[in-house]
C-alpha cells in the first residue's frame, strides 16, 4: 500500500472514482463527435457545405480533442451565419423577421426561405429550406453551441486537458500518473472535484446539443422518406 493510502485511507476509493469520471468524460466527448459529424453530414449533403468530418484521436490529449470539436463547431456556426446573412440580404425586412417569429407557421417560413435558396443554390429543395429554418429558428447555433464551446475550452485549459484519452488502457498506477501528473497523490480529492465540476456542466450542455441535432436530422429523415 502506498504511503499516501496509509495517510489518507479514502485514496483507493478516490482513485477508482477518478478512473470512472475520466471514462465518463471520454464517453461524453465521443458522443459529441458523432453528433457533430451527423449535423455536418446533413449540411454537406443538403446545403452544399464542405465541413470536414472529425474523429477522436486516441494518441492525443483531452485538450487536443476538445480543440478538434471546437474547430468543427466553429465551421458549422460559420455556415449557419452565412445562411442567415444571405436571408437578411435578399429578403425584405418584414419577411426576414418572420423567419424568427415563433408564432409564424413553419410551412410559411419554408416558403420564405425558398425565395432565397432559389437564388443562392440555384435549385432549392424543400429539405434544404427546412434544415435552414430549423437551424435559424432554434437556439442550436446560438446558446447551445456557444455554451458547449465554452465548456470544451474550459476543460482543455484545466488540469484535465493534458491527459491522454488512451489512459484507460494502462494500469492503475499509470492512469494515476497520467491524470495527476505533478499533482501530489494526497490531492486526489482535488482532481476528483475538478472532474465532477466540469462533467456536471458538460453533460447537460452536451445533451442539449445532441437533442437539438436530433431534431434537425430526424426532420430530414422524415422529409426524404
Amino acid at each position: 500500500m502506498a504511503l499516501s493510502d496509509l495517510l489518507y485511507p479514502d485514496n483507493p476509493k478516490r482513485r477508482q472514482e477518478l478512473i470512472h469520471l475520466h471514462q465518463e468524460l471520454l464517453d461524453c466527448m465521443s458522443t459529441n463527435f458523432r453528433a457533430t459529424n451527423e449535423l455536418a453530414g446533413v449540411l454537406n449533403e443538403h446545403l452544399g457545405c464542405t465541413i470536414t468530418h472529425i474523429q477522436m484521436r486516441e494518441s492525443s490529449t483531452v485538450k487536443e480533442n476538445c480543440d478538434i470539436i471546437i474547430q468543427a463547431m466553429s465551421e458549422i456556426q460559420h455556415q449557419v451565419q452565412k445562411i442567415d446573412s444571405d436571408m437578411k440580404e435578399k429578403l425584405e425586412p418584414v419577411l426576414y423577421q418572420k423567419l424568427y417569429d415563433i408564432k409564424e407557421p413553419e410551412l410559411e417560413k419554408i416558403a420564405i426561405a425558398h425565395k432565397v435558396f432559389s437564388i443562392v443554390l440555384g435549385e432549392a429543395t424543400s429539405t434544404a429550406e427546412m434544415i435552414a429554418i430549423k437551424l435559424l429558428g432554434s437556439s442550436l447555433m446560438t446558446l447551445t453551441v456557444s455554451k458547449l464551446v465554452s465548456l470544451l475550452a474550459q476543460i482543455g485549459a484545466s488540469v484535465l486537458g493534458g491527459i491522454s484519452i488512451t489512459v484507460l488502457g494502462l494500469g492503475i498506477e499509470m492512469i494515476l500518473h497520467a491524470i495527476l501528473g505533478a499533482v501530489e497523490r494526497n490531492q486526489l480529492l482535488t482532481a476528483v472535484k475538478s472532474y465532477e465540476k466540469h462533467l456536471a456542466e458538460f453533460k447537460v450542455a452536451s445533451e442539449k446539443y445532441q437533442r437539438a441535432i436530433r431534431e434537425v436530422t430526424s426532420s430530414v429523415r422524415q422529409q426524404v422518406q
